[in-house]
């Protein structure tokens, strides 16, 4: 197998050689067609995330095909089409396993941070958690749903059901979640860089009733708002924007320091929650739903081996909604 691989925090992927890897006790290998490329990618390159394992091969948007399946793995078969996401492992003992919320694991194991990834032409994934993908849709298309989508899902769920939805941040997470929010019935607000003319188009494109920049005020109080920009500054700002009783849910994985604010930001009983990972039903749930939604990924196809392209791109936003490497 091939990989891209993080041998030091801070510095380039190398392409690497590697041999063969065989599933074991409950695994299953995947054979890569496509994974996308997070934010949170860079955050592992960066060494902004604790912990890290290195070397490691990043990635955890990916779709691909078993082609080897070890012991004690059920329901799944040689050549089906899953999806892995960036949630790898779980215990099943501790107590937030016990409860359902396993997305709050004390000992869990996070794809392309912890292990292995999907920056490469094949990646060991524990059975339990390949979502089973069916076969409709396109390989690239569907690689962004399985964390730009799912995190969104999440997200949105957590938001409540307001009809009055502001995006900060309008990448490939909020590109996913506009389209969503408007199949449900919403507006969406977006807010992006300010003076980007540009995502701005593109979100009004999608549907937004209105986008303009993070320093604006929208035209009427929010209901929720999600941030899926990793700019602390951003908090306040979306408190000032949304409503009596709105909540604002931050949905990255890292983020900025938030700044102070006055009290009167949260006062009327606002709120400011956060969103950790995801549970399996989750993605179930949201993998059901995404035909019948009609979701429409943009994507910008890169080969593996221009791994380091795709993620400066990302990092200078140089492109619209979401990257693919393909192997």
């Amino acid at each position: 197998m091939q990989a891209m691989m993080l041998k030091r925090l801070g510095s380039p992927l190398e392409w690497t050689q590697l041999a063969d890897r065989h599933p074991g006790q409950g695994e299953i290998r995947v054979k890569v067609d496509a994974c996308g490329v997070c934010r949170t990618d860079l955050h592992v390159i960066d060494g902004e995330l604790p912990d890290p394992k290195v070397p490691i091969i990043p990635g955890h948007e990916i779709v691909g095909r078993i082609d080897a399946i070890g012991a004690e793995v059920e329901g799944l078969r040689l050549g089906e089409r899953v999806g892995v996401p960036w949630l790898g492992h779980t215990c099943r003992v501790c107590p937030y396993c016990a409860r359902q919320e396993e997305n709050l694991c004390d000992r869990p194991l996070f794809t392309g941070y912890t292990r292995d990834g999907g920056f490469a032409t094949a990646t060991i994934v524990d059975a339990r958690y390949a979502f089973r993908l069916g076969e409709v849709g396109a390989d690239v298309a569907l690689a962004p749903l399985l964390c730009a989508g799912l995190i969104g899902w999440r997200s949105l769920v957590i938001a409540g059901k307001g009809k009055k939805l502001g995006l900060f941040g309008f990448g490939a997470a909020a590109h996913i979640v506009a389209q969503v929010a408007r199949w449900q019935g919403r507006s969406v607000f977006a807010f992006t860089r300010p003076g980007d003319a540009a995502t701005q188009t593109f979100a009004r494109s999608l549907g937004a009733t209105w986008a303009g920049g993070s320093d604006e005020t929208p035209p009427e109080p929010l209901d929720a708002a999600i941030i899926f920009a990793t700019v602390g500054a951003l908090v306040p700002l979306a408190l000032k924007a949304v409503g009596k009783g709105g909540r604002v849910v931050c949905a990255g994985i890292h983020m900025s320091d938030i700044p102070s604010f006055p009290y009167r930001l949260l006062w009327e009983e606002r709120q400011v929650v956060s969103v950790a990972n995801l549970t399996r039903a989750d993605g179930v749930e949201f993998l059901r739903l995404a035909p019948e939604i009609g979701i429409v990924t943009q994507t910008t196809r890169y080969p593996l081996t221009e791994a380091n392209q795709a993620l400066a791109d990302l990092r200078a936003g140089k492109f619209e909604g979401a990257a693919v490497l393909v192997p």
